[in-house]
């Protein structure tokens, strides 16, 4: 291996190399002071011709910070989280801020051991998923002295900011529609609930608006692990021959809703006639079914740039415009599997 002959270029090597000053190529790099646009073109072709990519622990030891900004998030085989990156991105690309993701598995142990990994870089700020921490992790965002935005649910109480929907909301405007087109026995199908705090909340306020109006669940499975689509389909086949009766299914999200769909469409039953069904996030990966599934849009784009809109604000020492406490509006889609009233 020849690279270890190398060493690592500085701003000298790009000053030789551009004719200018290492002060000049300084203020480029870090896209600071006043630079003529043609002086600045020197630098960075300079700089991109000789492959230099700055030292930027460098500058973290006199601002105590890097331009970094952790992104915690349960899982990345879960199509909802891409999304949300996107949105994140998408704002972060406009700053001098770079996104670094943590996966937790839904395990506070986890989520205890990334976040401590990521603030030992001192980060410019966190993006974490959830208001549910362990005690260890509420305390080092507590004092992690950055802005921490806390995404995806706004039903309960923020260390700094959050950005998301209230899932009891959107769980209790499900059920509304579902009573409202006729519906009265009901099925339940999602994801084992004690560490998904989410579907928690909406299974909460499904069920206790579903009370309110005189029902009860009259069936429900979970599952963890393996593929959304066959476990929809496996705990679709088992609910329905153990209660013939039920008018209505209800999935925790849309995967699983889509291979209770395609279990029933399969076997001939009247979608939603005889059965009306409905899943939650609004996938766009499921435009291509037999028929539209009944779901609701959890704002996954929108929350990943409000909640990087809020980092930015922070790092450019703005106040941002929209509280520290965003709430958003999900839009329930009727589909083709849920009767409108």
């Amino acid at each position: 291996m020849n690279s270890k002959n190398k060493r690592p270029l500085t701003l000298r090597d790009v000053s030789e190399a551009s004719g200018v000053s290492e002060m000049t190529v300084s203020r480029v790099l870090r896209n600071k002071g006043d630079v003529s646009e043609a002086t600045r073109k020197k630098v960075q072709d300079a700089a991109k011709r000789l492959g230099y990519v700055p030292n930027k622990i460098a500058g973290a030891l006199a601002s105590q910070r890097v331009n970094l900004v952790g992104v915690i998030i349960p899982s990345l085989g879960n199509m909802v989280f891409p999304e949300v990156l996107a949105g994140i991105s998408q704002v972060l690309e406009d700053t001098d801020l770079q996104p670094v993701v943590g996966v937790t598995d839904y395990l506070p142990e986890k989520e205890e051991k990334v976040l401590f990994e990521m603030l030992s870089w001192r980060p410019s700020g966190v993006i974490i998923a959830g208001l549910e921490h362990s005690e260890a992790s509420r305390a080092m965002l507590e004092r992690a002295g950055i802005p921490v935005v806390e995404i995806m649910d706004t039903d309960g109480e923020p260390v700094d900011a959050c950005v998301g929907i209230s899932h009891r909301r959107a769980g209790r405007k499900m059920a509304e529609a579902i009573i409202a087109a006729g519906y009265k026995k009901i099925g339940f199908m999602g994801t084992k609930m004690p560490l998904d705090h989410r579907a928690r909340k909406r299974f909460e306020g499904f069920t206790r608006t579903l009370a309110k109006a005189g029902i009860e669940i009259a069936d429900q499975e979970f599952y963890s692990g393996g593929s959304a689509l066959a476990k929809g389909r496996e705990m679709t086949a088992k609910m329905i021959a153990r209660s013939p009766d039920l008018d209505f299914l209800y999935y925790s999200n849309d995967m699983i809703g889509a291979g209770g769909l395609l279990y029933l469409l399969e076997k001939g039953i009247d979608v939603p006639g005889q059965i009306g069904l409905a899943g939650f996030n609004g996938v766009e990966l499921l435009d291509g079914l037999p028929r539209q599934l009944a779901t609701m849009d959890a704002c996954r784009r929108e929350i990943g740039i409000k909640a990087a809109q809020i980092i930015a604000a922070h790092n450019a020492g703005e106040t941002p415009v929209d509280g520290p406490v965003i709430s958003l509006s999900p839009k329930l889609a009727y589909g083709d599997t849920l009767r409108r009233s």
